[in-house]
Formats: C-alpha cells, sequence, structure tokens
C-alpha cells in the first residue's frame, strides 16, 4: 500500500510538473514577445509572477487532494475525450487539475479591457525608438511620410490576420480558437513534414530582435550621454561601457518584479519627453524649412530609413497573447485600428515636425540637435528610460537561451543551468554576463543607432510584420479567403520581401564599413 501510494503521489508530482513547464513555455513566450519593443511585457510578466507562486502553494493541495482519491475507479481510455476548445468532457483526474489551471488563467490572469490592450499596443509601437524617425524624413522626404502611414496600414493588417491564423472552425461550424502563440502558427504551417521548423524560426528571429534591442539602448545610452556632456573627456564608447557597468546586475534577475514598478512612470516619462521636443520644435515654426523636404530620396540611405520606420511599428510577435488576455476578443480589431491611427498621426507630426527644425542637421537621434541647456535634462531621463528599458528584453531572451539550450528535456544541449534549489549554476550565470558583454562589444565597434535600428528592422520587423503574417494566412486559409484578401497578402509579402532585402543590403554595408572604421581607429 505504500508503495503504491508512493507511485501514485510520484504520478501526480511528475503531471503537475509537467503542466508547470508547459505554462512556464507559455509565459517565456509571452515575455519574449511583450519585451522585444519595450515595456509592453511588464503587466503580463507580473501576472505571471504571481501565477508561478500561487502555483507552487497549490502543488501541496493537489497532491493532498489526489492522495483522498485512492480508492476511486481510474477512467477508461475509452472515456476520455479531448477537444481543442476546451468543450468536451475531462475525466475525474483530468477535470480536478483543470479547474486548478482554470483557477489560475481565470482568477492569477485577469483579462484585460480594449483600452489595457490598446495601451500595451501603444507601448510597444511609441517607444523611445521613435527618436530616430526625423533621421527616417532626412533621406526620404515626403516618401519617408508615406511610408510611415504605409507601414501602419500594414501592421496593422498583418496583426488581424496573425490573429485570424489563431481560429478556425470546428465541427459545429463554429470559430474556435486552436493556437495560442506565434509560435503555434509557425509550427501550424510546417507540419506535418517539418512539425517543429517554423517555430525555431520565429525563436530564432525573437532572439536576435530582442538582442538586437538591448544594443540599440547600450548604443543609444552611450550616445545620449556623450551629446549632454561633450566637454567632459569621456568618449562614447567609454559612456557606454559605464551604461554596462550598471546593466551588469541583470546577470543575476530572476524575474521583472522589482523593474515593473518603474515601468509605467518610464513611459509616462517618455511621452512628456516627446511633448517637449515637439513644444521646442513648434516654437520655432517661423523658421520651418519646407523647401527642404523634396519628393527625391537618398538611393543608399533611403533603404535604412524603411527599416527605421518597420521596427518602430514592431508589435505582432506578441499580439496573439494579447489577443487571448482581452476580456472581449471581438474588441481587437477597433482597438488595432485607432492604436495604429494614433501611431501613424503622432509619428508623422513627430517626425515632420523635428525635420523642419533642423532639416539638414538632423542627427540620429533627434534629442542631439536640441539646445545643450535642455538636452543635457532630457537625455538624462532618455538614458535612464534605456537603461530601466534593457532588463526586459534582455530577460526574455535569456530565457528562450535557456530554455532551448539547457532545459529542453531530452533535447536540450547542456546541463539544466538551475540547480536542485532553483539557484543558477556557473554556466547559466556564465551565459548572462556573456550576453551583456556581447552587447556592450556591439555597442563599441558599431555605434551607429540608425543603422542597427535599420538591420533590426529590415531582418526580423519585415520578417515578423510582413513576411510570416501574410505567407502564414495564405497557407492556413486560402480556402475561405475573398480574391482582395489573397492579392493583398501577396503583394505584402512582395513588397516587404523587396524592402526588407534592400534594407538589409545597405544596412549590412554601412555597419561592415563603420566597424572597419572603428577597428582602424
Amino acid at each position: 500500500m505504500a508503495t503504491l501510494l508512493r507511485s501514485k503521489l510520484s504520478n501526480v508530482a511528475t503531471s503537475v510538473s509537467n503542466k508547470s513547464q508547459a505554462k512556464m513555455s507559455g509565459m517565456f513566450a509571452r515575455m519574449g514577445f511583450q519585451a522585444a519593443t519595450d515595456e509592453e511585457a511588464v503587466g503580463f510578466a507580473h501576472c505571471d509572477d504571481l501565477d508561478m507562486e500561487h502555483r507552487q502553494g497549490l502543488q501541496m493541495d493537489i497532491l493532498k487532494s489526489e492522495g483522498s482519491d485512492e480508492g476511486a475507479e481510474p477512467p477508461l481510455e475509452g472515456d476520455i475525450h479531448y477537444q481543442r476548445d476546451g468543450t468536451g468532457p475531462l475525466p475525474p483526474s483530468a477535470s480536478k487539475e483543470g479547474a486548478v489551471c482554470s483557477e489560475l488563467s481565470g482568477q492569477g490572469k485577469p483579462k484585460i479591457t480594449a483600452w489595457e490592450a490598446g495601451w500595451n499596443v501603444t507601448n510597444a509601437i511609441q517607444g523611445m525608438f521613435v527618436l530616430g524617425l526625423p533621421y527616417a524624413i532626412l533621406h526620404g522626404g515626403y516618401l519617408g511620410l508615406f511610408l510611415i502611414i504605409f507601414a501602419a496600414v500594414v501592421c496593422c493588417y498583418t496583426g488581424k490576420i496573425l490573429i485570424a491564423c489563431l481560429y478556425e472552425e470546428n465541427e459545429d461550424g463554429e470559430i474556435v480558437r486552436v493556437r495560442d502563440s506565434y509560435v503555434d502558427i509557425a509550427n501550424a504551417c510546417c507540419a506535418p513534414r517539418f512539425p517543429t521548423l517554423g517555430g525555431r524560426v520565429v525563436n530564432v528571429a525573437q532572439i536576435i530582435e530582442l538582442v538586437m534591442t538591448c544594443i540599440l539602448y547600450v548604443v543609444v545610452s552611450g550616445n545620449l550621454m556623450y551629446n549632454s556632456f561633450p566637454n567632459l573627456p569621456v568618449s562614447q564608447k567609454s559612456w557606454s561601457i559605464i551604461a554596462t557597468a550598471v546593466l551588469l546586475p541583470c546577470a543575476f534577475l530572476k524575474n521583472l518584479k522589482a523593474v515593473s514598478k518603474f515601468s509605467l512612470l518610464c513611459t509616462l516619462a517618455h511621452f512628456v519627453i516627446n511633448i517637449l521636443v515637439i513644444a521646442y520644435c513648434l516654437s520655432r515654426a517661423r523658421d520651418w524649412a519646407w523647401d527642404k523636404v523634396k519628393f527625391y530620396i537618398d538611393v543608399k540611405k533611403f533603404p535604412i530609413s524603411i527599416g527605421i520606420i518597420v521596427f518602430s511599428y514592431t508589435s505582432q510577435i506578441f499580439l496573439p497573447s494579447l489577443e487571448g488576455n482581452m476580456q472581449n476578443p471581438k474588441e481587437f480589431h477597433c482597438m488595432m485600428n485607432w492604436t495604429h491611427i494614433a501611431a501613424c498621426i503622432l509619428k508623422g507630426l513627430f517626425a515632420l515636425v523635428a525635420y523642419l527644425t533642423w532639416a539638414d542637421e538632423t542627427k540620429e537621434v533627434i534629442t542631439d540637435n536640441l539646445p545643450s541647456t535642455i538636452r543635457a535634462v532630457v537625455n538624462i531621463f532618455l538614458v535612464a528610460k534605456a537603461l530601466l528599458s534593457y532588463p526586459l528584453p534582455f530577460f526574455a531572451a535569456v530565457e528562450v537561451l535557456e530554455r532551448s539550450l539547457f532545459q529542453d528535456g531530452n533535447r536540450a544541449f547542456f546541463p539544466n543551468c538551475y540547480g536542485g534549489d532553483g539557484r543558477l549554476k556557473s554556466w547559466g550565470l556564465t551565459l548572462r554576463c556573456a550576453l551583456v558583454v556581447f552587447t556592450l562589444l556591439m555597442a563599441i565597434y558599431v555605434p551607429h543607432f540608425a543603422l542597427l535600428m535599420g538591420l533590426t528592422g529590415s531582418l526580423t520587423g519585415a520578417g515578423l510584420c510582413f513576411l510570416l503574417p501574410s505567407l502564414f494566412h495564405l497557407k492556413l486559409l486560402w480556402r475561405k479567403l475573398l480574391w482582395h484578401h489573397v492579392f493583398f497578402d501577396v503583394a505584402i509579402f512582395v513588397i516587404g520581401g523587396i524592402c526588407s532585402v534592400s534594407g538589409f543590403i545597405h544596412s549590412l554595408e554601412g555597419l561592415i564599413e563603420a566597424f572597419r572604421t572603428n577597428a582602424e581607429d
């Protein structure tokens, strides 16, 4: 009897552990989706932390309740029916565990309203990388303004069709949600021959975007500090090293609770800074150089501007999680419309007004054009925001790497980086420190905000926002699509592919040239 009891408890514990790992994978996927762009992951990260604590507290209760049902008969295998939409009957053991999962998903993770979802999307597409948009107008003129509008329309459309790929029609003709994430959609498109290939491609793109975002934060921190205090005998590289020294404790992060407390403050501070910049530009409206805005483009540098604009709209990677957490998912389309319309108007006005103020003197980070009297104050706030935003994409990238390299069951390449007591082992800490140092080295050797932003937007931004959503939409739902949807998807795929390749090539050439110049110096 004792042996049977221990065996049953062991099986239940294994089941609970497997469910915890599955939910943790979903947690990190959601965190990765949102941390890629700025503070949009904080609310969900906080809910996930509460969920983890709640789940750990309930584990013993599950074991006790399972132990009390020892005399109950197990369900017959033929009586177990499972449907992905959750409508099928559950066996007694599964219903108990399902009740716990339902409690966790319902109470531990409260649903959000359309306005709260819109706030997350706004944080994603109106982050501090908007500061590079006037530089895109410098090389694109009115075509750059058109591209800001065009990118908003396309990203809004691809966000909607990406969510459409989460749903399918069941036997009763009802539309049900059968997938939960971008990775699930990618895997469904590559099944049955390569059931995990699509997910791996999306994960690689996600890691690249997260790491490049971390590098951009270090670059912009060094750039802003150097231009704020030009009289100090400290170079931009030295400022980047100082910023990285401040960020080194990120290697010891276990959760984002401490960081999430500052998120809202940083976001509000950024909006205030944007308003200050626009107010200063409006004060110089009499001197605006309308004649400098042309219809011609700089053939060599405009493709880089495309990447900058696309990168500023990236939000698709976390939209499936966001839509799944909404109280009324039917409001998702309306939310996407007003958030992207607002972003389009604000970005276009910000970029145009800033360029009209400084014209050919427009710099990669527009705050560097401000007078020295207010530049230092504004830049210090931006540096603080960048440093506090760094842990979000860094933590998400680390968790994806740790899960795939150290914790992916039998497919892991290395031993688990966490001990039995939950402490981080030496090789896990080495991975985190190496990632921080890598972002520093990239920021030192390629300290060009616009080039890095253009490269990231052309490579991962265009892929995740333009190419993959349209391709997945055609692959999964082509039989139900109207002709104009097919036309839009094909057009977006072709145009996105051309812009992506062109922007990537020109950004890469610029980075190689900058790398050689810095190596010679």
